[in-house]
């Protein structure tokens, strides 16, 4: 057994990544104040060929040392737009058919792994400060409130780590949903 090549891993050009069908799936970082989570949003965004992220509030922009060095280069494949408030991205998304599903520990929250999409269905995942998590007004007006069970003492995870669990789960049920 090898580790596969960069030549073996048919890897995309960013001109190809551009052109190529996307994933009905747009990030959204409310407030993210680590720009290492900025750049791994960036990064898994990238893998999972979604269509846009978000940049909202206080969350770090590109171009900068500390978003890139865990970015790899992403924030020239994946498309962002920065919004000074959270709400004018959640309304956007909203008007264009975006479910809003904020992942959050909250009342009412629905355990990730037993929330189905419907077929079609585009998702905008809101991800919000390392602090204080996802604002209460943008909780007020999700569709839906996810959360990722956890077991252990800390009942909490990175950013990072929730953006790719959350991405990934979101991503595969999409994609059976088109019997890919």
């Amino acid at each position: 057994m090898k580790k596969l090549s960069m030549e073996e891993l048919n890897r995309l050009s960013i001109e190809e990544y551009k052109e190529a069908k996307k994933t009905p799936i747009v990030l959204v970082l409310d407030n993210v104040r680590s720009l290492n989570n900025v750049g791994s949003a960036f990064r898994t965004g990238d893998a999972f060929r979604i269509e846009k992220i978000f940049l909202c509030g206080i969350t770090g922009k590109p171009p900068h040392r500390d978003i890139q060095k865990t970015a790899l280069g992403a924030t020239d494949s994946v498309q962002w737009e920065y919004v000074l408030n959270t709400m004018e991205a959640i309304q956007v998304l909203k008007k264009k058919g975006y479910k809003i599903c904020a992942l959050e520990q909250a009342e009412k929250s629905v355990s990730l792994e037993k929330y189905s999409p419907e077929k079609g269905e585009k998702h905008a995942l809101v991800f919000g400060n390392e602090v204080f998590g996802v604002e209460d007004e943008v909780l007020a007006n999700s569709d839906i409130i996810l959360e990722i069970p956890q077991f252990g003492t800390k009942h909490s995870l990175n950013i990072s780590v929730s953006l790719g669990i959350a991405t990934w789960d979101i991503f595969c049920k999409i994609n059976e949903l088109k019997g890919n």
